[in-house]
């Protein structure tokens, strides 16, 4: 069933227990709104706890089933025990979003290997061991989605952030592995790779004129892409629309590949 407000509406989802991480803003936000839109039960995991119990409080004044763990994603043992809270506020978990990252620019020759490592914890480590506390309730219920989240910033060839883009490409390795090893347990595995979104964030600190104007010089589609854009996906992704889909990596970005 189609909305003009909010897209599709998957009854498969209504009730099964979402995880979010870096879901209090921006892409994360969003997708955590479009999953309570679904009747989904939502849990977001943030390091941001104000921005986070904010926007939980939000979510459950308009209805929404929802839970916030606060927790610093390159703190494993602090990511296993959000996981459990939000299992236990919540209910076994059918999905998983490893929506957070962190795209801080630096120069090559200022990477010591202790910044090196914090980048990998900070935007590709966490999300295996997400995968790892969720995927004893998937295999339990015979079914699960895991939607990763990568970038098209290696793919376009991007520079000045070398750890970063490192880190996202290796996530479609992580995406396939996993799906080749849980796809008989009925988990399906797949990476999203967003182009140019425009959250508050990346609008303040990037976007600039000159940086606009060559962008939708590459796109395809000439309009800036918003974080509904890839909720939307994320969503369909995650239903049983998408029951075919795993062991793949899609890219969401304007056609700018």
């Amino acid at each position: 069933m189609a909305s003009k407000s909010g897209g599709a509406i998957y009854p498969d989802l209504d009730g099964k227990v979402v995880i979010v991480t870096g879901g209090a803003s921006g892409i994360g936000a969003a997708i955590a709104q479009a999953f309570v839109r679904q009747k989904a039960r939502v849990g977001i995991i943030d390091i941001n706890a104000a921005a986070g119990e904010a926007m939980a409080a939000t979510m459950r004044a308009a209805g929404g089933s929802v839970h916030f763990a606060a927790c610093d994603l390159r703190d494993i043992a602090a990511l296993r025990a959000a996981v459990s809270d939000i299992r236990t506020a919540l209910g076994s978990v059918s999905v998983l979003i490893n929506n957070a990252a962190h795209d801080e620019r630096h120069a090559t020759e200022d990477v010591t290997p202790e910044y090196w490592d914090d980048r990998m914890a900070v935007n590709l480590r966490h999300q295996f061991f997400a995968a790892q506390a969720v995927l004893g309730d998937m295999k339990a219920q015979g079914e699960g989605a895991i939607i990763n989240f990568g970038s098209v910033s290696w793919m376009v060839g991007q520079g000045g952030m070398a750890a970063y883009t490192a880190s996202k490409s290796a996530v479609l390795g992580l995406t396939r592995s996993l799906a080749r090893d849980f796809g008989s347990f009925g988990v399906r595995v797949n990476a999203i790779a967003p182009g140019w979104i425009m959250t508050e964030r990346q609008i303040a600190l990037w976007l600039t004129p000159a940086g606009e104007a060559e962008l939708m010089e590459r796109q395809c589609l000439k309009r800036k892409l918003v974080p509904e854009d890839i909720a939307r996906f994320t969503v369909f992704l995650a239903s049983e629309e998408a029951g075919a889909c795993t062991n793949q990596h899609y890219v969401v970005d304007g056609g700018w590949v």
